[in-house]
């Protein structure tokens, strides 16, 4: 089922490339859209990722432990902890800043939304949200106690080249982004729940999170960029590239509820076995491109900039 559902996102993709028209302007548009590329990929992309139905879930209350009221207190609590992290991890130019900064800004980002009313379900997306924080605390923290055998393959890949000083800026980003989503996202969704007790679906509320994502790409890297690595970045594509992240991310976030759905279907240890087997195999190999792709030679230099413009 995995091996179809990606390649019927690939096949998808390769539609909207190919038939696609350019979004033509409305008319109480302020400003021009500086990526023409974005109105002939993302919104045809979004409105097919639409059309994908979910897997029939049973629905359940949720029996977690944490954010049991759903009030959006939980984001507070959990964006409190990420500043606290932040900031020490600034103090000492450590590479884990990169991440770190990101997920801050993505949750601050989903807390806006939460209370404007974006989403359909406010409580599910704190549960989410703060279910998805705690699992990152903990790894993080086993690693940096030096608890690591059971941290997940992704996860040591991306936190080792961190230590290591071995990747640029975006390598970093990109290494923990795949492990946070493609590894982790898919048991917080399971664990959370897919469907409400009155069977209505999250899934429109979890793929109407991407057109929020695409907000954040560009001053997010600029971000990066100014304090913790000029190269970030430098890939010189004008504004396609935050095109080209949507993309990217929509396809990740697609396969994560896939994934999700497998481990809520699975009514055997045989059976989960299996879907974790898929969920590690497939952030682990992600993991290990990103890692070759994104080495650097000269670390030394992103280090001097953080010490120079780490701090706010």
């Amino acid at each position: 089922m995995i091996t179809l559902a990606r390649a019927a996102l690939g096949l998808l993709l390769a539609l909207v490339l190919a038939v696609s028209p350019l979004r033509p302007a409305a008319a109480d548009d302020p400003v021009p859209d500086p990526d023409p590329i974005r109105g002939l990929v993302l919104p045809p992309l979004d409105i097919l990722i639409g059309l994908l139905p979910p897997l029939p879930i049973p629905g359940a209350d949720y029996a977690g432990d944490l954010c049991k009221s759903g009030s959006s207190t939980c984001i507070d609590e959990v964006m409190a902890r990420m500043r606290t992290r932040l900031d020490g991890l600034v103090a000492t130019c450590s590479h884990s800043a990169i991440f770190s900064l990101a997920y801050l800004r993505v949750t601050e980002n989903v807390s806006n939304a939460v209370r404007s009313g974006y989403f359909a379900d406010a409580k599910w997306l704190n549960r989410v949200d703060t279910v998805f924080a705690d699992l990152y605390f903990k790894t993080t923290s086993d690693w940096e106690a030096g608890r690591r055998p059971k941290i997940p393959a992704a996860w040591k890949i991306a936190l080792k080249a961190e230590d290591d000083h071995a990747m640029t800026g975006l390598g970093n980003f990109l290494l923990s982004m795949n492990a946070h989503i493609n590894r982790d996202f898919p048991y917080v969704l399971a664990k959370v729940g897919l469907t409400a007790p009155d069977g209505t679906s999250h899934k429109a509320d979890h793929n109407r999170y991407n057109q929020r994502l695409d907000s954040l790409y560009m001053p997010v890297f600029a971000e990066e960029a100014a304090r913790f690595d000029p190269s970030f970045d430098d890939i010189d594509a004008g504004t396609v590239e935050e095109t080209i992240a949507g993309v990217i991310m929509r396809g990740w976030r697609e396969m994560v509820w896939r994934h999700a759905e497998l481990l809520s279907l699975a009514r055997t240890g045989a059976q989960r076995n299996l879907v974790e087997k898929q969920i590690e195999t497939y952030a682990a190999l992600q993991a290990l491109g990103i890692r070759q792709f994104f080495t650097t030679p000269h670390p030394e230099k992103r280090d001097a900039w953080c010490a120079a413009h780490g701090a706010v």
